[in-house]
Order: C-alpha cells, then sequence, then structure tokens
C-alpha cells in the first residue's frame, strides 16, 4: 500500500499493531469456539489511534508483514491520521493474529494465535517480532515530544534491539517515556525470563502505567506509592484496576479514581485508551501542571472515562471514544470540571 505522508508526530507508539480475534461465542473455551471476528488491535497502536481520535498528532512505529491483511491494518490507522513512516515491512514473517476469549462480563484472556487459519502456540514466527533497529527514523524522534512503549517487544531478539535504540533516540531527543506494562505471558517464548526483561526497562521510563495484577506480579505491591518509593525517578505510576477504578501516584501525591459504571461489552483496549487519554491530557496541560493535585485528579479522571467508553463496544480500535464522549461522560458524572 502507499502511506500518505502526513505531519511529524507528536507522539511515537512503538510496538505492535496486529489482529485481535475476539470469540463469537463467550465463556467457552478455545477448542470448543465455533466462530472468531477480527478486529485491529494491538496495544501501541491502540495507543496511537486512540490519540489520534482525541485530536493528538500519533506516529506508529512496529514491523508488518507484506500480506494484503497487514495492508488493511495500516490502512485502519491511515484513516485515523496516524503517522506511518516509522513502519516496517518483512517480505516473509506474517501479521500476527491474537485469539482472545472473552467471559460473560467481557473480560478477556489472549489464548493463542492464528496465522493461515491454524491456531498455535508458537509466538515468534510473526513480523513484528524483526523489528528492526537499524530502520528506526531518528528524524521523527527529533520531531517528537512523547514516546510510548509496552513491554511484548522484549520478548523477541530484534524487536528488544529495537526497544533499546528507542530508548537511546528518546533520550538524545529529551523525550517524554511513558511505559504500559501490558504484560501478556502468551507472547513470550519463554515467560520466566520477562521480569529480567522488563525491570532494566523501568529504569529509563518517566511515567508508568499497570494494571493491579502486572503491579503486584513486578513488585509484588499494587501501591502506587509504594512503587514510586521503588523507582523513585518516576513522575507518576498509574495502577488500573477495573471496575475497582485507578490507584495513582503523580508528582507527589497520591488518589483514587473510582471507575465509571458503563455497559462492558468488552475490555479489549480499555487500558490502551486510559494511556492516550493520560498522555493526550499530560501534553495539553504541562508536566508542571501536575503538582496541583486537583489538575493530576482531572487528568485521571479523563484517561479513566476513556478507558471505560472503549469497553462498551467490541474491539480496540474500533471502540476507542472521540473526546466529546469522553466529556460528555465527565459532565453526566458531575465532573465536567476536570476535563
Amino acid at each position: 500500500m502507499t502511506t500518505a505522508r502526513v505531519s511529524s508526530p507528536q507522539v511515537l507508539c512503538v510496538g505492535e499493531l496486529l489482529w485481535d480475534c475476539l470469540a463469537d461465542q463467550p465463556g467457552l473455551s478455545i477448542e470448543a469456539v465455533e466462530s472468531w471476528t477480527t478486529y485491529p488491535g494491538g496495544a501501541p497502536a491502540n495507543v496511537a489511534c486512540a490519540l489520534s481520535r482525541l485530536g493528538v498528532s500519533a506516529g506508529f512505529v512496529g514491523c508488518m508483514g507484506s500480506e494484503q491483511s497487514a495492508d488493511r491494518l495500516l490502512g485502519e490507522l491511515q484513516s485515523l491520521g496516524v503517522n506511518l513512516e516509522g513502519v516496517q515491512r518483512h517480505p516473509t514473517a506474517p501479521t500476527r493474529e491474537v485469539c482472545v476469549l472473552r467471559d460473560d462480563r467481557g473480560d478477556r484472556q489472549f489464548a493463542a494465535f492464528r496465522s493461515g487459519g491454524y491456531i498455535g502456540h508458537d509466538t515468534r514466527e510473526f513480523a513484528d517480532t524483526r523489528l528492526q533497529a537499524s530502520l528506526l527514523l531518528a528524524r521523527q524522534f527529533q520531531a517528537a515530544d512523547c514516546l510510548v512503549l509496552g513491554t511484548l517487544a522484549l520478548a523477541y531478539p530484534d524487536s528488544s534491539a529495537a526497544i533499546r535504540r528507542a530508548l537511546d533516540l528518546a533520550d538524545e531527543h529529551y523525550l517524554k517515556i511513558v511505559l504500559d506494562v501490558n504484560w501478556r505471558s502468551v507472547f513470550w517464548p519463554d515467560p520466566g525470563i520477562a521480569p529480567g526483561s522488563i525491570m532494566p526497562l523501568l529504569e529509563r521510563v518517566d511515567f508508568l502505567k499497570l494494571a493491579r495484577e502486572e503491579a503486584d506480579w513486578l513488585f509484588h505491591t499494587h501501591d502506587p506509592i509504594a512503587i514510586a518509593d521503588k523507582l523513585d525517578h518516576l513522575e507518576a505510576v498509574l495502577v488500573t484496576d477495573g471496575e475497582r477504578g485507578c490507584h495513582y501516584w503523580i508528582s507527589g501525591h497520591g488518589g483514587v479514581m473510582p471507575a465509571f459504571k458503563v455497559p462492558v461489552v468488552d475490555t479489549t483496549g480499555a487500558g490502551d485508551a486510559f494511556t492516550a487519554g493520560f498522555v493526550a491530557q499530560l501534553l495539553e496541560r504541562g508536566l508542571a501542571a501536575l503538582a496541583d493535585p486537583a489538575i493530576a485528579r482531572s487528568v485521571v479522571a479523563f484517561a479513566s472515562a476513556a478507558g471505560a467508553l472503549t469497553t462498551t463496544n467490541p474491539g480496540a480500535i474500533d471502540a476507542l471514544p472521540l473526546r466529546s464522549a469522553i466529556e460528555d461522560l465527565l459532565r453526566s458524572q458531575g465532573l465536567s470540571g476536570l476535563s
């Protein structure tokens, strides 16, 4: 496909773009599922799309296959205005398809992968594992303000080296670095090496977002203040916990944002929408403003509303909300002054 050149992105999102294959029959095992519906997904790509919907210039950097299904995925991002100059294409490795099981409440489980209609657990064959450090575009980092990363790329040698190079470029050009841990054991050929691969990365980021189970897994606590004490260079720690809301520590003060009550259909992409909402507000308000506890709380409210709205429709990118929908939800909860 031909990708149009768009403006230099303010935020670079590095990692995976893939197909989420959602089970059409909730509550069944993978063997019992009769049919699947595919949706564009992949956490960094979701964040880039969510930012674009919120009016923030975003770019996606990752490696894709060369098949038509990859063209369709890139076309989805292009239609939302995401900058694709940093996308690499691999001639033989396929674009990843992830089988996503759902329970009756909409909570999901990443269970296996598909390739050519075959369902299996080999995670090393896909194009997203082949992102090349040498092909990253330094000019994009020079023009950007923020870098958003996950940890799945650390599971593979090539993409792990690319993440380290992206961090070097971010440091060189003074980008703020946001990490959403996004732990998915099924992506790791050896999940046992994951903590040792992830923990050094935490020393290089400015803002850390985790789900509660990820916080307990990495730090044996989900208290953001305790995590900030262990990583005292961080400027914010955000721990999301589904229907129990978000616990946060930002610029020296902590708080809790209760969850928004919405009809949940599918939780895929909710954390990515939260991350995008936080980044959008960070860029809009500025880091210095977050020293005000009221402003920090408003930022978390906006991010939480973005995540909640994403759960009300299936899929990730297809379900990402517009700013107007977020503001409507905040007004309906008496939080309009926070947006």
